[in-house]
């Protein structure tokens, strides 16, 4: 892979994933490599590339020969060319240097009167991203009546078809021993085929492309496919496929194969989950107990009375881990209501009453953390019209079961601790579940509590995703702010790796989203972690890269503001035409003027007014004067005529001017 194909990837899925899909895609692709030359040359060659380097390593002064330590793409398709002819440089551009891998869906056709097959292999999604169009030959393998039969296809086009001559000819309701590709005979139950001779179909079985497969062929093929296919990933495949098919003929299938001593064990486990599937899509026509009910009381019921479970003995490897996976299986079935069905509680809590491990020479701890997991499993979201907080008294009986059993686990966990604290991890899961499913309130300080340093690093591991999870659906900025505190400062370095990790599978918000946790606050910290105050700690400045990444991508922030956004938001004046320029100052003016006009008529007016109080007021004072002059000529003919009449002289004229002035 390019470095461009590798900051490609980094780009759209993270450093750490990336890193970690490129390791498996150099794995995938040398093996592809080898499948094209013989594995015999494949060893002379490493041999040969092992020999110079050796050499290379001996000459301390000659370094001219160092690069024979070193290999790379080149080298090593030099030297297969070298030991084997064969030039490898398309298989290294079409795979090696090109991302993306091929996509195929196969659909078929039985043409009776020709005895054939006719096939369409099509790749319609090669517009899709990370898909890319396929050229060269292809494996398809057909098992029919008469045994397995081989044809190498040529696909050139988007859509390629082929008719295959039938080897075999329909015997149907005729039993006989069929040849597979082991060369095994084995008794099939003809009776639900068709005319066809073809039993299934296979594309690519040996796996020789970086390819995905979709085929399209009629449940009763995938049925015959998972019961008589000897190869583990054609198993695997019908069981997928038979999640679509509802039926009644399924549910045996899946039912035999659990029960199949022969068959490999993660292929039955696969198809007890599948069973729970197809047991919820067939609730309403199901008859009978529970699915997988009767197998686990068959496998693990007391000989005696098959309700009570027989004493831990985990000395058969498959059985183990049947009877840890089918209560979680059984705990996922519904009912009609869409709650797990009470028998199904009521056999959980069975298994609790009555696990006894004293006579087990291995530890039953993941046994019963396995089932505190279905415990989990069997919750359902509550529905309900109460209101206010929720209360002991409000919760359900069967929650109420649930709750008391994991209580006393996770209490006996601390006077009893098992084996790296796998009961106490489960129980934590489970009350997460139940706080997400509205059965306890949604608090995180539980979970603080587990994830404090000094605590086991797989407790603290759940108990943080737990808190990660809390911050996305119910947190407030505390809870984030804690969180990255602890991805800061905490002192276990591979807890805070695991835990920015966690925050960016399961980011507290989505990207260009606004959000009540998208602060300018958490931008500063993620920069600033990253760009300095985590220079000693490369692995972890990688880790709030990718989580910076996650939330941001790579566009500003839109918690911060943005200068060139608010000049475009800001009100902007409109460019005006010359007419209406003319106008407006036409309109200023004439404004003006008129302003002035009434400013000076107002001005005159007061002036007016003015000198009217002016005169108004001279016209007082005279008036006053007159009459104060006229006052005292009165009084002076008083004075005079009375003096007159008096005895004593009277004075002249000149000494009464002398004591009075007149005005």
């Amino acid at each position: 892979m390019t470095t461009a194909e590798r900051m490609n990837l980094t780009d759209n899925i993270g450093l750490q994933k990336g890193i970690s899909i490129a390791s498996c895609n150099q794995y995938i692709y040398g093996r592809m490599e080898c499948q094209r030359i013989n594995s015999g040359q494949v060893s002379v060659v490493f041999n040969k590339q092992l020999s110079l380097a050796t050499n290379a390593s001996q000459q301390k002064i000659e370094s001219g020969l160092w690069h024979h330590m070193l290999i790379s793409t080149n080298v090593f398709t030099k030297a297969i060319f070298t030991v084997t002819g064969k030039d490898m440089a398309v298989f290294i551009d079409q795979w090696v240097r090109t991302g993306g891998h091929a996509k195929f869906t196969l659909s078929f056709v039985f043409n009776r009167k020709r005895n054939t097959v006719e096939l369409e292999i099509r790749q319609d999604t090669t517009n899709q991203k990370g898909i890319r169009k396929y050229v060269g030959s292809l494996l398809v393998s057909i098992q029919e009546l008469d045994g397995t039969f081989k044809h190498h296809l040529q696909i050139e086009a988007i859509t390629a078809r082929s008719d295959i001559t039938c080897h075999s000819k329909s015997r149907r309701n005729k039993k006989k021993k069929i040849p597979l590709c082991t060369g095994e005979e084995v008794d099939m139950d003809l009776s639900a085929m068709d005319d066809s001779p073809v039993l299934w179909i296979r594309l690519d079985p040996e796996m020789t492309l970086l390819r995905s497969v979709q085929i399209e062929q009629p449940d009763y093929q995938w049925q015959y496919q998972l019961r008589h296919e000897r190869d583990v990933t054609a198993q695997l495949e019908a069981i997928v496929a038979l999640q679509n098919h509802s039926t009644a003929a399924t549910r045996h299938a899946l039912t035999d194969t659990i029960e199949n001593e022969h068959c490999y064990y993660k292929v039955r486990l696969k198809s007890a989950l599948c069973l729970t599937k197809v047991a919820n899509a067939m609730v309403s026509n199901w008859a009978g107990p529970p699915a997988m009910l009767t197998i686990f009381r068959k496998y693990f019921g007391s000989a005696s009375c098959r309700k009570i479970i027989k004493q831990n003995n985990f000395t058969n490897f498959q059985h183990y881990f049947l009877q840890k996976t089918i209560p979680i299986a059984m705990a996922g079935l519904r009912n009609t209501h869409g709650i797990c069905p009470p028998e199904v509680l009521s056999f959980l809590m069975d298994l609790f009453k009555y696990n006894d491990n004293s006579k087990n020479k291995y530890s039953d701890n993941y046994y019963r953390a396995a089932l505190i997991e279905a415990l989990g499993a069997a919750v359902t979201p509550v529905i309900t019209i109460q209101q206010g907080a929720i209360t002991a008294e409000s919760l359900s009986p069967d929650t109420k079961l649930i709750l008391e059993e994991v209580t006393r686990h996770l209490n006996l966990e601390k006077l009893l601790p098992c084996y790296k604290y796998t009961v106490t991890v489960a129980c934590l899961k489970v009350i997460r579940i139940m706080q997400k499913f509205g059965h306890l309130p949604s608090t995180p300080y539980i979970f603080r509590e587990y994830a404090a340093y000094g605590q086991f690093i797989d407790v603290r591991i759940t108990a943080l995703t737990a808190l990660v999870d809390f911050t996305k659906v119910d947190g407030k900025w505390e809870d984030l702010e804690f969180l990255l505190d602890m991805a800061e400062n905490d002192p276990h370095p591979g807890l805070r790796h695991k835990l920015v990790r966690l925050l960016v599978e399961n980011p507290p918000f989505e990207k260009y989203h606004k959000h009540r946790l998208d602060k300018p606050e958490l931008v500063h910290k993620l920069w600033n972690l990253i760009n300095g105050e985590l220079s000693h700690d490369p692995k972890l400045r990688c880790d709030l890269v990718d989580l910076y990444y996650t939330l941001y991508g790579s566009k500003t922030p839109m918690c911060l503001p943005n200068p060139e956004i608010d000049e475009l938001l800001k009100p902007k004046k409109v460019a005006k035409t010359n007419s209406e320029i003319t106008l407006k100052k036409k309109k200023k003016e004439k404004k003006k003027h008129k302003h002035k006009h009434k400013h000076k008529h107002k001005s005159d007016k007061e002036k007016k007014d003015k000198d009217k109080i002016k005169d108004k007021n001279k016209t007082k004072e005279k008036d006053s004067n007159s009459k104060d002059k006229d006052l005292t000529l009165s009084k002076i003919q008083e004075d005079t005529l009375s003096s007159g009449m008096s005895s004593s002289p009277s004075p002249d004229i000149t000494t009464v001017s002398n004591e009075f002035t007149f005005p």
